[in-house]
């Protein structure tokens, strides 16, 4: 078994009288993929909120690289450091350059001179297969090419997890391969991921381990090739023959 990278013991989360996570369990090992899939509403996108700690779980514990997340600013601090999170909505700065958005974070949090700054970030546009849109501003660029920033943002501060919110969901049908791509190849680096998404053509190729969530808890959990062979729970059954229709 590798080292755990996020651990989520009993997590119970509420907004107001709303118990949004029940009881959630879930080990994510170091270099593991895991796919987070389940209706809306079914708490998928908190389980990865809490894990960054822009959400605050009220009971059970969560630890990532063996740290208690215990609800203090310096501990929120460090962990978000270790771990990137990419959203629905690319949440670049507007009046910022490509190239600006992504050494702000080195620059301000890591302490990286700007001339290191900015090689990081070429390389990481390299990585994300867009290095001639560094100059541009977010509005320049298509709605795939700004979220395949917003990755590169995240990789600029070399995390140790990658957490990813629905990422192609605001796109255009066309622009979702391109991001889907730079995270496959993310996963074959061995990059320790997260991903909530309705993406089950990515999911078969990437994913170590697969979680079905509805109401707030984790209904079934599996290997690819069980979860989507041989899904055990109805509630499961019936996502599955929906989604995969379409």
């Amino acid at each position: 078994m590798q080292d755990a990278a996020i651990e989520l013991v009993n997590v119970n989360k509420w907004f107001g009288t709303f118990h949004v996570l029940k009881d959630i369990n879930l080990t994510v090992g170091s270099g593991e993929k895991v796919v987070i899939c389940g209706p809306s509403g079914s708490g998928k996108s908190t389980v990865v909120r809490c894990i960054n700690q822009l959400e605050k779980h009220q009971n059970g514990t969560i630890r990532v690289d063996g740290v208690e997340l215990t609800g203090d600013a310096k501990t929120a601090a460090t962990i978000r450091s270790e771990i990137g999170m990419v959203f629905q909505q690319f949440n670049l700065f507007p009046h910022l350059t490509v190239l600006e958005n992504l050494t702000l974070g080195p620059i301000k949090a890591r302490g990286l001179n700007r001339k290191v700054a900015e090689e990081k970030a070429r390389h990481y546009l390299e990585r994300v297969h867009i290095p001639d849109q560094a100059d541009k501003r977010p509005t320049q660029l298509s709605g795939g090419q700004q979220q395949r920033v917003a990755i590169a943002r995240s990789l600029c501060m070399e995390p140790r997890v990658l957490l990813f919110d629905e990422p192609t969901s605001a796109l255009d049908p066309e622009m979702i391969s391109e991001v889907l791509d730079v995270m496959v190849e993310l996963a074959e680096e061995g990059m320790t991921m997260v991903v909530v998404t309705h993406e089950m053509g990515f999911a078969r190729k990437v994913a170590d381990n697969m979680v079905f969530m509805d109401a707030g808890e984790i209904v079934e959990q599996g290997k690819p090739e069980h979860f989507f062979t041989n899904p055990k729970s109805e509630r499961c059954q019936k996502f599955l023959s929906q989604i995969l229709q379409h």
